[in-house]
């Protein structure tokens, strides 16, 4: 059995982070979510793994010597400067997956803790063509809809609904089920929408089946569902702390840190803050609902509360970050500097004075 992990998206929609570093390598409590998909799957005994990428992504995948969990990968990358959609990876893919086995296909950005020996055992039992995993959430206009019949048939597929629209709660989970037919319905070399074009016509046919699942499951291609899916997992498990705050450091669970933090004293961290490998916080900092990435340097009396900040980014004495900041690699903030809520900054900028325009982007 094989798994094709799409992890070719640019990650659009998680700038000034993702103009750094692809997607599926962004770190979720300090590890990176392929690992987590890797860890996942191996767990239910997927042994293999083909990620679709494009040359950016596959790069940075080799260079970042990430645990497989005993997961063998290969690599199917995407013709330069020709995005194939989300069906055209697949098509790709096709001369290293087995031509007469069902495989399963992943959609990178996303995290989800699903039984895939439940979807493929769902998948056999009807001969479907495909079967794509389905999640019950409360807003589903965002996603692809699916309306089943009893069968778990289903009976329509409409990707994004307008809201109020939706036939029903249940969303495309971006884990799908795939008999090898299904290159039949794919053109080669061709840009290709399998929720659009392929899956409305398969439902239309009677071979798209679904398998709801009810564990966690969430898609982090939105920088606040990144925030999410962290606190998520924050309450989910005990987090073994292995920084060595000095005396006098006030931490407040849950939180994680990675090896070799270092915090001086009077300073506060927590709730919900994750702090990365060889991150320095200063005296009297306050750090809350927060992700900071590896190599960061927090100067004293600063205070960060509901932001996102880079690798090896540098903040002065005396900094105030607002909700929604995201703060790319290698920024340097001076002392004294106010960032309003919402403001994003470019990997590598120097700020050298406050921002008050909420949603600025420097």
């Amino acid at each position: 059995m094989k798994a094709l992990i799409l992890a070719g998206g640019f990650g659009t929609r998680l700038r000034p982070l993702s103009c750094t570093r692809p997607k599926i390598l962004f770190p979720i409590v300090n590890k990176p979510l392929l690992e987590w998909t890797f860890q996942n799957l191996a767990e239910y005994n997927i042994k293999e793994a083909v990620l679709a990428v494009n040359h950016h992504t596959e790069i940075f995948i080799k260079q970042s010597r990430i645990r497989r969990h005993g997961i063998k990968v290969f690599f199917s990358r995407d013709p330069a400067k020709k995005p194939l959609g989300t069906g055209g990876p697949i098509k790709n893919a096709e001369k290293l997956l087995d031509p007469h086995k069902t495989f399963l296909v992943l959609n990178g950005d996303i995290f989800a803790h699903i039984n895939y020996q439940e979807l493929l055992e769902s998948h056999e039992r009807t001969d479907a063509t495909a079967t794509i995993a389905l999640h019950e959430v409360g807003d589903p206009s965002r996603y692809g809809v699916a309306e089943m019949t009893g069968a778990n048939r289903i009976r329509r597929f409409i990707e994004k609904p307008a809201p109020g629209e939706a036939p029903t709660n249940l969303i495309n989970a971006g884990v799908y089920a795939l008999n090898p037919r299904i290159m039949r319905h794919i053109s080669r070399d061709k840009k290709i929408s399998i929720e659009n074009q392929v899956f409305p016509k398969l439902a239309e046919q009677g071979e798209l089946y679904g398998h709801v699942f009810k564990d966690l499951w969430m898609d982090v291609g939105q920088l606040e569902d990144y925030l999410e899916i962290n606190k998520v997992l924050l309450d989910s498990s005990s987090q073994k702390r292995k920084a060595k705050p000095r005396e006098h450091v006030k931490v407040q669970e849950p939180v994680a840190f990675d090896r070799g933090v270092l915090i001086e004293k009077r300073s506060t961290i927590g709730p919900y803050a994750v702090l990365g490998q060889n991150v320095y916080v200063g005296r009297n900092v306050r750090i809350r609902d927060s992700i900071i990435l590896s190599g960061t340097a927090i100067d004293d009396f600063s205070s960060i509360h509901g932001a996102i900040i880079g690798e090896n980014v540098a903040i002065g004495k005396g900094v105030k970050i607002q909700k929604g900041c995201v703060l790319g690699d290698h920024v340097s903030l001076k002392d004294d500097i106010v960032l309003a809520e919402n403001v994003s900054i470019c990997p590598g900028k120097e700020v050298s004075e406050s921002i008050q325009k909420s949603g600025h982007v420097v």
